[in-house]
């Protein structure tokens, strides 16, 4: 079972982040994802500033998360919504 607290770790190891913002939406889905053996998390949004997105498109950036977490997605995360930004850029959040 996943839980925010592992993704953000990870995260946080592979991208040295400086900000990081995870939000649970799974409560909001509630019934959209029923399987029983569905992990604590099922669908996020991750919000992350990180020098290591410098000269990457968007594309490539949400590539790097989903890699990142690619066990967490085989394992019954449902859906993810990925803001990732290089510092310095604007953000909407």
């Amino acid at each position: 079972m996943s839980s925010t607290a592992e993704i953000e770790t990870r995260l946080r190891s592979l991208f040295n982040p400086e900000r990081l913002v995870l939000m649970d939406e799974s409560a909001q889905h509630a019934g959209h994802y029923d399987e029983p053996d569905a992990p604590e998390v099922t669908h996020l949004r991750i919000r992350i500033v990180s020098d290591k997105f410098q000269g990457m498109n968007r594309l490539a950036r949400h590539r790097a998360v989903n890699e990142a977490l690619a066990g967490e997605i085989e394992n019954g995360l449902h859906a993810l919504a990925i803001e990732a930004a290089a510092p310095g850029e604007k953000t909407r959040w």
